[in-house]
Order: structure tokens, then C-alpha cells, then sequence
């Protein structure tokens, strides 16, 4: 797959190309908090663990809840609980198909969340291998800008998406897009505050901060719909 200069150059300053094509699972530990976790009446996430498949959109964080127990996954449209035996409490297929009407303007299950933290880590988390990814449309809109346009089978806050780079290091420095499960008004901007590397040298954005996106397509200063912190990111290669 031929990439872009800009996709070239944030692939390369997060790993290289053959890292991630190798790369099999992504571990993360993330603490999260913020108002849209208030407004649909979550918990935040302090320490939570994740494991996530850097190659399809499968991802499972522990706690999803108030449980300490319960585990939330993702595979792919399809949302379940598990439990301490990975044994399946509850089901839900198709979870995006639940968000269009009701309660869930007003509260969140553990099925909601578990559709909605799981899908926006796994775009977040695996975004080196989704730059290479031949069922993302990348545009190059100038020098250190990218638009995705997603297919349907990538669940995702929305089907055009914009990433911004820094021109010279090729680091993330904001990604914006709308939340639309949440409203198609949710337009967001989520911006890299401060990047690390983990104990194999891998450079990941660590802090990251999501606000609206104001009328000139530059993010607001709040409210502060998110804030993330990652804890640990670990990459692990390939079963063969």
C-alpha cells in the first residue's frame, strides 16, 4: 500500500510500518473522566485495563462498570458482558442500532459504554495501523493533514474524520470528528497533550483532551467532554 508523506511519516514516528504489520494485540491501561461521562451517568474509569486486537475492531476493557468484575467487549458491531470466567452475562448485536431514540440521551448502560469506550480506544489506540488500513479512504488535504473516510464495517464516531500531525516529527497532535451516537451535532476535538514511551521505546500519545469543536474548526477551551491518561501502552507481535 503506497501511504501518503504525511501518513508516511506518523507511521514511521510511531514505530515503522513492519512493527505494526507485525503487531497483534495493543494492552492499555487508562483512567477517564470528563463531562460526558456525567451527562450519561458513568462512572469514570480509574485504571481501567484493555486489550485490544490492532487489526479488527475487537476490544475489551475490565471494569466496564461499577463491578470490578465485569468486562465490556467489543467484536466487531456486537457488544457483550463478560464475567471473571469470561463466561457472557448479556448480549447486544448491532449495539449501534440502540442510540437513535430513547433513554439513552439521558443515561448509559454497561452495554452502551461498552460499545462506545471500546470503538473510540480502538480507533484512538490502533491509529498507526489504521493509516495503513486499504478500507480507510486517506486524503492528504495539505502537509500534516489527513481525512479518513470510514467504511461501514469500522465502527467509529463518524464516517469522515480529520487527523492533524505535526509536520515535522509526524506526531499526533488532534483528531477531529462527530460523536454521533451521542448527537450529530457532537462535533469534537480531540487533542494530544503530551506524548511517551513505553519501556520498548514506543512513542504513544499519554494525555489527551477532548473538547467541542468551535465554528472555525478550532477546538474550544471546554468543557472538557473527556480527558484520558494513559497509564501504560504495551504492543505485543503476532501469534504465528
Amino acid at each position: 500500500m503506497t501511504l501518503s508523506d504525511t501518513a508516511e511519516k506518523a507511521v514511521a514516528a510511531y514505530g515503522g510500518r513492519e512493527f505494526w504489520q507485525n503487531a497483534g494485540t495493543l494492552e492499555v491501561e487508562v483512567s477517564a473522566k470528563g463531562l460526558a461521562f456525567i451527562l450519561k451517568r458513568r462512572p469514570f474509569f480509574n485504571h481501567a485495563r484493555m486489550v485490544l486486537d490492532v487489526h479488527r475492531p475487537y476490544s475489551t476493557l475490565i471494569p466496564i462498570g461499577l463491578d470490578p468484575a465485569i468486562t465490556g467487549v467489543l467484536d466487531g458491531p456486537d457488544v457483550r458482558l463478560e464475567n471473571e470466567d469470561g463466561e457472557v452475562i448479556v448480549e447486544r448485536r448491532k449495539a449501534r442500532d440502540y442510540f437513535k431514540v430513547g433513554r439513552r440521551l439521558f443515561y448509559w448502560d454497561d452495554l452502551d459504554m461498552s460499545y462506545f469506550a471500546n470503538y473510540a480506544s480502538w480507533n484512538y489506540f490502533t491509529l498507526p495501523a489504521l493509516l495503513m488500513r486499504e478500507d480507510i479512504n486517506w486524503r492528504e488535504v495539505e502537509p500534516g493533514l489527513l481525512e479518513a473516510r470510514f467504511p461501514d464495517k469500522i465502527p467509529t464516531h463518524s464516517r469522515v474524520q480529520r487527523f492533524r500531525f505535526d509536520r515535522k516529527t509526524g506526531l499526533l497532535i488532534q483528531h477531529d470528528y462527530t460523536a454521533q451516537i451521542i448527537s450529530p451535532l457532537a462535533a469534537a476535538s480531540n487533542v494530544v497533550l503530551h506524548h511517551a514511551k513505553n519501556s520498548a521505546g514506543i512513542l504513544y500519545p499519554s494525555v489527551r483532551r477532548v473538547t467541542p469543536t468551535g465554528p472555525n474548526g478550532m477546538p474550544l477551551g471546554g468543557p472538557v467532554l473527556i480527558h484520558l491518561d494513559i497509564h501504560d501502552y504495551r504492543v505485543n507481535g503476532r501469534e504465528r
